[in-house]
């Protein structure tokens, strides 16, 4: 079954891609609170195998198979690779570097990746004018909405910044690839691709970061690492294969256009911070670029 890139995307859509840009943003949150007390690597192992051993959890308590099968394991692999263990590596190196809105600003760039991949990848999700310009405005009102602080950034640590781009770059392909497991169940696509993800890690793990020597962690800590496997992850992936399935990769993509708004609202709800010109502006921005993206606003007034 095929999933053009022109179907319009209905409520409840837009009701997953909200939710998953609640779950992802807080990620970004969670990992510079972690990343300050361990290392990389040992946070993203947490990460993965957490969410892995909580989704098994799940899939037994639903009567879910754990996955067996060899060629889905290929598959599973692969997109552990491109989807966790290339990018949330690369992404919590550069934190170590670059505040969460400067690394929220460059993951944005995840959909402009994702298009072009399955525009050449594809035969049913093709770059169109709209949906081009819909992405690159996006992109402007994220942007925008960080301020004039969050750009002056990028004149910091160039290391820490390309590993954010070619996290972005990865999820891009990670988009594209997960379109063959659409079939599959949502609860079984996540756990197998968590649990190829947590093989990977260990010894990625064990050489770099030498765990057993690494001080205990705090409270807040704890809670943060709790926070990205049970939130960002498991229930994150969860229901990022189910959005997959339905609206395909191109639009699941444009999830990372939403995560910067959604941590500006956890940061009023939580820490009462204020809402500036710059911040409405750019929600605006990001507002109509998804609308052009989606299209329909724009095929009915033409």
């Amino acid at each position: 079954m095929s999933t053009p890139a022109s179907t319009a995307m209905t409520g409840r859509d837009w009701l997953i891609l909200g939710i998953l840009s609640l779950l992802w943003g807080g990620s970004f949150l969670f990992g510079r609170v972690a990343v300050a007390e361990w290392p990389p690597f040992t946070i993203v192992f947490c990460r993965v195998a957490g969410g892995a051993v909580i989704l098994a959890i799940a899939a037994r308590a639903m009567g879910l198979a754990f996955p067996t099968n060899r060629g889905l394991w290929g598959s599973f692999i692969v997109l552990a690779l491109l989807s966790n263990v290339i990018p949330f590596s690369l992404i919590v190196f550069g934190q170590q570097q670059i505040g969460a809105g400067l690394a929220s600003i460059l993951n944005a760039t995840t959909p402009l990746f994702a298009l072009l991949v399955t525009h050449f990848m594809t035969e049913d999700e093709k770059l169109t004018p709209l949906r081009l310009g819909g992405v690159v405005c996006g992109f402007l009102g994220v942007t925008i909405m960080l301020g004039p602080s969050a750009v002056t950034g990028l004149s910091g640590p160039l290391l820490a910044q390309a590993a954010i781009l070619t996290a972005a770059l990865s999820y891009g392909w990670a988009v594209w690839y997960g379109r063959r497991l659409k079939k599959v169940n949502p609860i079984q696509a996540a756990l197998g691709q968590l649990t190829a993800a947590s093989l990977l890690m260990v010894p990625l793990m064990l050489f770099a970061d030498r765990p057993w020597s690494l001080p205990p962690l705090s409270w807040p800590a704890i809670g943060s690492l709790v926070g990205l496997a049970t939130l960002s992850t498991a229930l994150a992936y969860v229901l990022y294969f189910r959005l997959l399935a339905r609206v395909g990769a191109g639009n699941s993509s444009l999830v990372t256009f939403l995560i910067p708004p959604s941590a500006l609202l956890m940061g009023i709800l939580f820490l009462n911070e204020s809402l500036t010109l710059w911040q409405v502006a750019g929600m605006a921005g990001i507002g109509l670029g998804l609308s052009l993206v989606d299209g329909r606003l724009f095929r009915r007034a033409g």
